[in-house]
């Protein structure tokens, strides 16, 4: 696995905030949270970006797609909450291990910026 945050933070030689676990992925309370849930959902495997992702990967994806509501409603949030993936240094994404951010308890506009 390529060495990024995240992959010590599944190896467990950063701490976070690990909020769900399973074999295939884990979540985590962002550090800087821009809302008042605002989890990271990652894969243990390692993929850079979802553009780098192939349908090899269609399992995983559909994994994470369906674990984040389920965080959500775990949270508090059963019905009301964003999801967000940033693919590229232009869109945003500082961390290249695909997460997905889990976003609630607050109004959220849009365009979202």
């Amino acid at each position: 696995m390529p060495e990024t945050l995240f992959s010590k933070i599944i190896q467990r030689e950063i701490p976070a905030d690990i909020i769900y676990e399973d074999e295939l992925c884990l979540a985590f309370k962002d550090i800087a949270p821009q809302a008042p849930l605002h989890a990271l959902l990652i894969p243990k495997q390692c993929i850079a970006k979802l553009s780098d992702s192939t349908a090899a990967e269609h399992s995983i994806l559909g994994h994470l797609i369906l674990k984040a509501p389920e965080i959500a409603a775990e949270q508090g949030y059963q019905d009301c909450f964003r999801v967000v993936i940033n693919n590229g240094e232009q869109a945003g994404q500082t961390v290249f291990h695909l997460h997905l951010h889990i976003l609630a308890g607050r109004a959220l506009s849009w365009p979202p910026g």
